[in-house]
C-alpha cells in the first residue's frame, strides 16, 4: 500500500555546522565526509533549515515529543517537535543553513552545510539510525506499507529504529506512525536537533555568508 501526502552562534561557536538534519566542527565535518561517525548534532537554542532535492529511506518511524534545550545566555527553553527517525536514509542535495545573528561589527551570519549533490546514491548523503526533531516540514511525500496509530513505545518492534530516547521528553503510549519505505521530495523543514548512529556526508561544501533570509539560507 502506498500513500502521497503534501505537507505544508555566539560568534565562538561559529565552528559548529548542523546536519538533517548536523552540527559539528569542521575537523569532524571532513571526517563525516570521508568515512563514517556516530554524530548527535543540535545547535543550542536555535533552530535550523534544512532543505532536500530528495530522501530515500528505510524503516521510517514519527511520533510527538518535547525537545529540551539551552539558549546560548543558558535558559532552559522547550520546543514541541514530531521526530522522524529513518534505520536508513539515502540524501540527495542536502542543504542546513544556521544563522548567527548580530555579530559584532559584521552584522547577520549564516553558515551553510551542503553535501551529496548526485543522482548516483553511493555519492550521496548517507544515514544509519537517523532521528530529526523536526518543527515544520514541507514536502511531497510517499509512504509504503505505512501503518498509522500505533503505539510510539511499539515501534522499536517495527519497521524503524524505534524511539530515540535520551534528552527527548516522549510518552511511549502516545501516537505514532510507521511506513517500510519513505520518499521524500523538494523538502525544506526546519528542525532543533538530529542524530544518528551513522552519518556520511559526500561532497561536503561548508561556507560563510554575510545576512540572512531566502537567497543566503537553504530556502
Amino acid at each position: 500500500m502506498e500513500s502521497q501526502v503534501r505537507g505544508g552562534t555566539r560568534w565562538k561557536r561559529f565552528a559548529v555546522v548542523m546536519v538533517p538534519s548536523v552540527a559539528a566542527t569542521a575537523a569532524i565535518g571532513v571526517a563525516l565526509a570521508q568515512g563514517a561517525l556516530a554524530a548527535s548534532f543540535s545547535v543550542s537554542g536555535q533552530s535550523f533549515k534544512v532543505t532536500a532535492k530528495e530522501l530515500n529511506g528505510t524503516g521510517f518511524s514519527q511520533y510527538g515529543a518535547v525537545d529540551p534545550g539551552t539558549t546560548l545566555s543558558g535558559e532552559k527553553t522547550a520546543h514541541a517537535v514530531a521526530v522522524s527517525a529513518f534505520d536508513t536514509a539515502y540524501i540527495q542535495k542536502m542543504c542546513q543553513s544556521v544563522v548567527t545573528p548580530s555579530v559584532p561589527f559584521l552584522g547577520d551570519i549564516t553558515l551553510r552545510l551542503e553535501a551529496g549533490d548526485s543522482s548516483d546514491q553511493d555519492k550521496q548523503v548517507y544515514a544509519k539510525n537517523l532521528y530529526i526533531d523536526v518543527e515544520d516540514l514541507d514536502a511531497d511525500a510517499v509512504f509504503t506499507d505505512i501503518n498509522i496509530g500505533v503505539a510510539a513505545g511499539s515501534m522499536k518492534d517495527g519497521y524503524g529504529p524505534g524511539m530515540k530516547g535520551g534528552k527527548e521528553v516522549a510518552n511511549p503510549n502516545g501516537f505514532g506512525q510507521e511506513a517500510r519505505k519513505a520518499k521524500l521530495t523538494d523538502v525544506k523543514q526546519t528542525a532543533w536537533a538530529t542524530t544518528a548512529g551513522t552519518f556520511k556526508l559526500s561532497g561536503l561544501h561548508m561556507s560563510l555568508h554575510k545576512g540572512k533570509g531566502a537567497g543566503v539560507e537553504c530556502y
